[in-house]
């Protein structure tokens, strides 16, 4: 391969002006756009040696057969120009969205002659206001039920409505109370659109006002003795603090912001977007984002807030956004923001108190849904098919792997070293046949992926092992798998390739995956196996070097806190509180005997002579 680009500017081409770029394949595909500040100096990153470039980086520059670009004026006028033409032609490359589309919506069709409130999971009514998601369904017609009391507006069908102005008699939601359009013969289209004014205000955060409103009209009924219209204005309230009551104050009363809680990994990312609106939270959207490039977390950042307000009407757009990671061009979303907007917009971080907490929540929203997505890809019958059927073309494996081995290494700064073993078999984890690993001595993790599947594969040719199983006896390991997998790159996989001909097994497939680019490398290949950031048979190796070092890490934390138990029960004195103290300060019992008596008197609880004691019993250990 060579290693520069044949399509590469020559120096000096470029401006030093801000602009957009793009990269186009041999048939003018765009493949990806970005935005710069300096056109030169971030497409020089582009076009550095291939070798020093990130995989998935080379793989994109070697598919593309051109490059070019658009200087601007400015950098919002980038940023906008870049959002335009990735909404354009959704290059490959650049990030990919998949929101969640169970969430349903409550939308008031306001351009309507007589708007009706309704519940959709259809975004693109023309000219309608939406409230949510919601979590459920049921949660959307409960608000209904109850803000209808409060705001009598139109809940009926359009051929409904249509009949009853035709033919002068109430629809039949009017009959039963249940539509307060002029359908039901009660309002005028005019006197109903104060209402629906006044029912989208409610839930775009001005509930306190209705609240006082109806607390003052109520008192002064009562006042006047006109305890009909002091009950009515009582239930109404009722109704009002009822929908008030299915979402609490998270902010300040007149706070209106958006929160993006984020979760990623080198594959993908969940974005847990809260909206807040009048200090509570009125809708939550989850969006699922594949990654086809390396991009850091502001950038991921930048790349959300351009898809979330690139087409959001101007009330959609709070006063104040919140993000996990500050975007490298904050001052520029905020200008293309605010002219959006036509008042003001900050982006800041939350760092302490209320907003702080609950960014916490979205982002740990944000990381369950991560692992639900990862773990539903993995676990879909198609998907699993599909992942068994990519790894054996990428990997040129004779057949499909039902049943691959994965290996881990795990210790504590060189002690308590530990290795684990997970099955799967046909894309699902076989926990029963899941193994761990006691490592005694050890040089690095090289020579412990050694050790470990030296032991494991010398199970294969034991004589016991090849016996028919009989009740009550269960074999350990009771055939070999079609892959082993290691959990690291070229040196682990070296290790493992020597065990694999030390034991006379060179049959068996050999990959292993290094985290930080998640790229899959072989025995005596130079360049590693790059798997397509969307392809199913990623996404289930990185499930099982995920399984196999949390597998790895329980069985360390357990055998740890067992023997630093099992010493110290020997010591006249210590009680389990004690014991369970001191390995919440130190955490192995190495770390412990290092410590000196005066160190062992600071945990609470420790006097000068237990102190001594342990030391004593440790040092003699």
């Amino acid at each position: 391969m060579a290693d520069q680009l044949p399509y590469k500017p020559k120096q000096g081409e470029i401006p030093t002006e801000p602009g957009v770029y793009r990269f186009r394949d041999r048939d003018g595909r765009i493949l990806y756009v970005g935005k710069a500040k300096n056109l030169r100096s971030r497409l020089s990153n582009y076009f550095a040696p291939l070798r020093t470039l990130h995989e998935r980086t080379r793989r994109m520059v070697t598919t593309a057969a051109s490059v070019e670009w658009t200087v601007v004026g400015s950098d919002v006028e980038a940023l906008q120009l870049e959002y335009m033409w990735i909404q354009e032609y959704k290059p490959p490359f650049n990030v990919r969205y998949k929101d969640d589309k169970s969430y349903p919506y409550l939308a008031v069709t306001l351009a309507d002659e007589a708007p009706r409130v309704i519940v959709t999971r259809n975004h693109n009514i023309k000219g309608a206001k939406y409230f949510g998601p919601y979590p459920k369904v049921w949660a959307v017609h409960d608000t209904i039920d109850e803000m209808i009391k409060v705001f009598p507006i139109r809940t009926c069908s359009d051929a409904s409505y249509k009949k009853a102005m035709s033919t002068g008699r109430p629809c039949f939601p009017g009959q039963i109370g249940r539509c307060g359009g002029p359908c039901s013969m009660k309002v005028t289209v005019d006197e109903h659109r104060a209402v629906v004014d006044d029912f989208v205000a409610f839930l775009s955060g001005g509930d306190e006002r209705f609240r006082r409103d109806l607390t003052r009209r109520m008192q002064a009924a009562a006042a006047a003795m006109d305890y009909e219209s002091a009950a009515e204005y009582r239930d109404k309230l009722r109704s009002i603090d009822a929908v008030l009551s299915k979402s609490a104050l998270v902010l300040a009363p007149d706070m209106d912001a958006d929160l993006f809680g984020v979760a990623e990994d080198e594959l993908a990312a969940v974005v847990q977007h809260f909206v807040v609106r009048g200090g509570r939270v009125r809708g939550v959207r989850a969006s699922t984002i594949e990654k086809e490039l390396d991009i850091s977390g502001p950038e991921l950042v930048d790349q959300v807030l351009q898809r979330v307000y690139g087409s959001a009407a101007s009330t959609d757009i709070p006063r104040q956004i919140l993000v996990s990671q500050l975007p490298d061009d904050a001052a520029e979303l905020e200008s293309w923001l605010c002219e959006r907007r036509g008042k003001k917009v900050a982006i800041s971080v939350a760092h302490r108190g209320r907003k702080a907490e609950l960014m916490k929540t979205a982002t740990r929203n944000a990381q369950q849904a991560l692992l639900l997505h990862r773990t539903r890809r993995t676990s879909d019958y198609v998907a699993r098919t599909q992942a068994l059927t990519d790894l054996q073309e990428a990997l040129g494996l004779a057949e499909a792997p039902l049943r691959i081995e994965c290996y881990d290494i795990s210790h504590l700064a060189g002690t308590n070293v530990v290795g684990s073993m997970v099955v799967f078999e046909d894309g699902l984890p076989r926990k029963d046949q899941y193994r761990s690993f006691s490592i005694a001595e050890t040089t690095d993790d090289t020579d412990s992926m050694h050790q470990v599947l030296m032991r494991r594969l010398a199970r294969l040719d034991d004589p016991e092992e090849q016996e028919p199983e009989v009740e009550g006896k269960k074999r350990r390991f009771s055939y070999p798998p079609q892959l082993l997998m290691v959990d690291g790159g070229p040196p682990q996989v070296a290790a493992a390739a020597r065990a694999l001909e030390e034991a006379g097994h060179p049959e068996i497939a050999l990959c292993g995956i290094a985290k930080r680019l998640e790229e899959v490398w072989v025995p005596d290949q130079e360049y590693p196996v790059i798997l397509p950031r969307t392809s199913e048979a990623l996404y289930l190796l990185q499930r099982l070097r995920d399984e196999a070092h949390r597998f790895a890490i329980t069985h360390q934390r357990k055998r740890r806190k067992r023997d630093i138990t099992t010493v110290l029960a020997e010591v006249p004195g210590l009680g389990p509180a004690r014991i369970k103290a001191l390995l919440r300060t130190f955490g192995s019992v190495t770390a412990l005997r290092e410590a000196t008596p005066e160190q062992i008197a600071e945990v609470p609880g420790v006097g000068p002579a237990t102190a001594a004691a342990v030391h004593r019993r440790l040092v003699e250990k």
